[in-house]
């Protein structure tokens, strides 16, 4: 099948999955329904907060309750999730009451897929009954050029479900990966979906132990995954093929999903920059009722182009009104660009007033 092209390198040879073109929208929640796996992958880029551990995350919202996962999906206007680990079929139950909640609150058109290393028959069933609509399998790296002795052809033979594999690009393990796909494609499998293969806190060790190394000084990606997996994309299969790059998960998936937040979460005073964060201005160093006040009465600034942050202790004001009015306060002020998801992250900070004997300058955070 010929090979078309996809925004920051991403590529496929046949009709994308439905999940994927719901991600490639930014329009699909990250619902991670526990950290917990058995299969042990190196590779594994789950980070240390989550990695093993029994937690529950909407996109980056740790998450307690069912209305905690809902109110993340209605701030993305979410029109799928997906469910992924650690392996959610380590903790079936929960994950099982997840998706008939998402699908009772929204609809059977919200579209769910799910990532599973486990190969289980019963589970996939009632998966199926749940009302999941799409089934990644990711079969342990030891099994790929054995999958036949893995029961997956007779675990989802017969499901109604959408049902594929998906796994990383490993260089050095092309025989692998091509007789992954042969089979695949052998029992009329829906597609394949490759990933570029990428370091993060807690695989980077074992990557370099076998020889990886990223590609370049400014990418996480793994130097050869991109190659490998275009090289795959040429085999002569009749299954769709499709090859998500590292630069397509952060330049198009996160960034329209961080955007659909950034359009929910912002208020009157806040900017929206092109990449989906949010631009804020921010007077520290005084207790921030008494900041407002100040602004209010002496500076007859607006109060809804005000916030008190509780969490922060801190008063957010309109960056263009703040950029106005900072030489005549006596508190220090700064434009701070933040992500707009749960977790807040601050990517820079730039002064515009600073108190005496603190230094200046822009400093970047992430």
């Amino acid at each position: 099948m010929r090979i078309k092209r996809l925004e920051a390198g991403a590529a496929y040879t046949g009709p994308l999955p439905l999940g994927c073109v719901l991600c490639r929208r930014g329009a699909k929640m990250v619902l991670l329904t526990t950290g917990k796996c058995r299969t042990g992958c190196y590779y594994c880029p789950l980070s240390e907060r989550k990695k093993g551990k029994e937690v529950a995350f909407a996109d980056e919202l740790l998450i307690a309750s069912d209305s905690d996962m809902l109110t993340e999906a209605r701030l993305i206007r979410a029109q799928g999730t997906g469910v992924t680990g650690g392996d959610p079929l380590q903790d079936l139950e929960n994950t099982l009451h997840r998706i008939r909640v998402l699908k009772r609150r929204f609809g059977r058109g919200h579209h769910i897929h799910l990532y599973t290393s486990t190969i289980d028959r019963d589970s996939f069933l009632r998966l199926q009954r749940a009302g999941l609509d799409e089934l990644r399998v990711h079969p342990s790296l030891k099994d790929w050029k054995h999958l036949d002795r893995t029961g997956l052809k007779e675990a989802v033979e017969g499901v109604r479900m959408c049902v594929g594999i998906e796994v990383p690009s490993l260089p050095g393990n092309d025989e692998a990966l091509e007789a992954l796909i042969r089979y695949a494609d052998s029992i009329r499998l829906a597609f394949v979906n490759l990933n570029e293969l990428e370091f993060s806190e807690t695989n980077y060790k074992a990557l370099l132990k076998r020889g990886m190394h990223p590609k370049d000084d400014v990418s996480a990606a793994a130097k050869g995954s991109e190659e490998l997996a275009l090289k795959m994309l040429k085999l002569d299969v009749s299954i769709p093929l499709h090859y998500c790059s590292s630069s397509f998960k952060d330049a198009i998936q996160l960034r329209r999903r961080i955007m659909r937040r950034a359009r929910s979460i912002a208020r009157p005073g806040d900017v929206i920059t092109a990449e989906g964060t949010l631009l804020k201005g921010v007077v520290e160093g005084a207790e921030p009722e008494e900041a407002m006040r100040l602004l209010l009465e002496k500076h007859a600034v607006p109060k809804r182009l005000m916030r008190i942050d509780t969490e922060k202790r801190r008063l957010e004001v309109a960056p263009w009104v703040l950029d106005e009015i900072h030489d005549e306060l006596p508190f220090d002020s700064f434009v701070v660009e933040e992500y707009p998801t749960a977790d807040r992250l601050e990517v820079e900070r730039n002064p515009l007033k600073r108190s005496k004997g603190k230094g200046a300058g822009a400093k970047r955070i992430a």
